[in-house]
């Protein structure tokens, strides 16, 4: 059982009817949305360039679709190919949110943000986190990075990109189509259209070309777990062992129940515990009531590590994405670094 209930009103993306406060508050969402690009777009508000190719991975809906699995190996690919990647991030539910900070082993999660301390810890590459993205990314420049990667900020439009990377959850995709509060999109759906790539977190691609992303198509993301790591040290030990067995599995991520569905299909009984996205977890939120291993998500571990016990694992996610998104992906990169 949950103790922590997710956010994310049931009517987004259920068959179910919208209430009149949310029906009448999306238009005036909307219409500032839109005010607010129209101002970029005709050039009255200016977009601020860095000197290095700016890549962005985000989504029109609210909520999380993947963008930090996604993030942590469009990384990896980077750096394989000779670049060297650093990542810029507004750090969401952190801290002093206007204090810009490095990101790095010994920063508190609660200073650094879950997401940006994940990238950190799994990566090793300079990771900034700032509210104003600009600021971030030229930082990064400074400090040696010739490429910047923004995890989520497809809607900061002040940092000029050359790159964007919209993430879709596969099941959900945009809900019921409404925007904000009516429905999950901070965007028009219209607005995806513009993004260079669209890739399919744990979904069929479309063949659709009025749903494609101009030139690029859309690519499906698999996530894949196989390991579980113990929080207190130690080797890491197959999914395997825990098959057939009861666990407790916790979850505080947009969409906690992708999660459980992921380890009931390795065959673990799972005793769901799904708390809100971005939770800041306390040792008394592990008092489940029965002495079972605990099975959470690595964005959950790493608010953990100071109370972990002997019972506690991460179970890290692997994204996988076809070999040609990364060639035309890295194509586009490499098009640019020769100018």
């Amino acid at each position: 059982m949950s103790k922590t209930l997710s956010k994310t009103p049931a009517y987004w993306y259920e068959d179910l009817p919208v209430p009149l406060g949310a029906r009448l508050a999306a238009p005036l969402y909307a219409a500032l949305v839109g005010l607010r690009s129209g101002l970029y777009r005709r050039g009255w508000l200016r977009r601020q360039q860095v000197q290095v190719p700016v890549v962005v991975v985000g989504n029109v809906t609210a909520g999380g679709t993947g963008k930090t699995p996604l993030t942590i190996a469009l990384v990896e690919k980077l750096r394989e190919a000779g670049w060297k990647p650093g990542v810029a991030s507004r750090g969401y539910g952190r801290q002093q949110p206007k204090v810009a900070r490095w990101v790095e082993g010994a920063t508190p999660v609660e200073l650094a943000g879950d997401e940006p301390m994940l990238i950190a810890w799994k990566t090793g590459v300079p990771v900034r986190v700032d509210a104003d993205r600009v600021a971030a990314a030229r930082a990064l420049v400074v400090a040696g990075c010739d490429i910047v990667v923004c995890d989520d900020g497809l809607q900061h439009y002040r940092l000029a990109r050359d790159v964007e990377i919209e993430v879709v959850d596969g099941k959900r995709r945009y809900g019921n189509g409404r925007m904000i509060p009516a429905g999950p999109l901070r965007e028009p759906a219209e607005r995806a259209r513009e993004c260079d790539f669209r890739v399919i977190n744990q979904g069929e691609a479309s063949g659709d070309a009025a749903a494609m992303a101009p030139g690029f198509g859309e690519w499906q993301m698999r996530l894949r777990i196989e390991q579980a790591q113990p929080l207190s040290g130690g080797r890491a030990r197959p999914l395997s062992v825990f098959a057939g067995q009861r666990v407790h599995a916790v979850a505080g991520i947009a969409h906690p129940e992708r999660f459980f569905e992921m380890l009931r299909s390795r065959s673990i009984g799972v005793v769901p515990h799904a708390f809100a996205d971005h939770h800041a977890y306390v040792a008394a939120d592990f008092e489940f009531g029965s002495q079972l291993p605990v099975l959470m998500t690595e964005k959950d571990a790493v608010k953990c590590r100071d109370f972990a016990d002997e019972w506690m694992f991460s179970v890290p996610l692997q994204a996988d994405l076809p070999a040609a998104f990364w060639v035309a992906l890295l194509d586009r990169l490499d098009k640019l670094r020769r100018g």
